[in-house]
């Protein structure tokens, strides 16, 4: 990674440098998205950049970003980068100002910086399924905003590397809400069911884009809660994300779940997903 995006203008790495009184560094006053490149371009752009500004206007942060000179800007990062299959990388601070806790002038600028890496796509990973570990959800009530304040995903995320794991799974009480940085869905009797959308999950762009896929596929869709037992208990499940796309999981701690195996369901779905991407590298 040589190249950040500070503003609207692509610098030397080694020439940037975050102000100590920067918002995002002090507060953690932000948002943030990752895009996925495929053979170089960018895949749902757009819907990343509408729920970056529904972000930013639901932190009461100016949300005046324009989505052309940004799809613009992030191009030309990932060309100059020459990054091929990876991620671009986003977030907006709400400004350089002093230290206090309220906000500041509403006229302050925003700070955007953004960089462009390369990532392969997990493929073993996406064969052959993963293990994913439960924790409690200890968040905030507004998992609705994807802010830079990622303490707690960063400790569920933590306990599951430590049980050699993939990813956490989050639940409040016994009701599973999504993962540390994943929306999860189970599949029973042949039909797919998933949180539905408010404050206690991230809208994710991907899991929005699975439903689609759903629709296309005909296959039945519940969008309602669902128990830890229930997702024991599930035929399949897996779990969706800009980086892991759609991701079999094959085991939830030690229950195995289903045969073990990735199904059916999750593997019409990721075929699905990979010619919808597939689509984007060819135009």
């Amino acid at each position: 990674m040589k190249w950040i995006l500070r503003n609207q203008t692509i610098l030397p790495r080694g020439e940037t440098a975050v102000d100590i009184d920067d918002r995002g560094y002090q507060f953690g006053d932000g948002i943030y998205e990752v895009v996925r490149l495929y053979g170089g371009e960018p895949f749902l752009m757009r819907p990343h950049l509408d729920r970056l500004r529904r972000s930013a206007h639901e932190l009461g942060m100016r949300a005046d970003l324009d989505n052309g000179v940004l799809e613009e800007n992030f191009r030309q990062l990932a060309e100059k980068e020459g990054v091929s299959t990876g991620i671009l990388y986003m977030q907006v601070t709400r400004g350089v100002y002093q230290r206090v806790q309220e906000f500041p002038p509403a006229d302050l600028p925003v700070q955007l910086t953004a960089y462009a890496k390369p990532m392969e796509r997990p493929a073993e990973a996406l064969r052959q399924g993963v293990a994913v570990w439960l924790v409690p959800d200890i968040r905030w009530l507004r998992c609705d905003i994807k802010s830079l304040n990622l303490i707690p995903n960063v400790m569920a995320r933590q306990q599951a590397k430590e049980h050699n794991c993939l990813e956490a799974l989050q639940h409040r009480g016994d009701m599973v809400t999504e993962g540390a940085f994943s929306n999860v869905f189970l599949v029973s009797g042949g039909k797919v069911r998933t949180h539905p959308e408010g404050n206690l999950i991230l809208s994710g762009i991907t899991r929005a884009h699975v439903l689609s896929l759903c629709e296309q596929a005909k296959i039945s869709v519940d969008e309602r809660a669902f128990s830890v037992n229930e997702l024991l208990s599930a035929d399949e499940v897996f779990i969706t994300s800009t980086s892991n796309e759609v991701m079999p999981v094959v085991r939830v701690g030690d229950a195995v779940i289903g045969t073990g195996e990735p199904g059916p369901v999750t593997r019409n779905l990721q075929g699905l997903y990979e010619e919808s991407f597939g689509m984007v590298t060819k135009n």
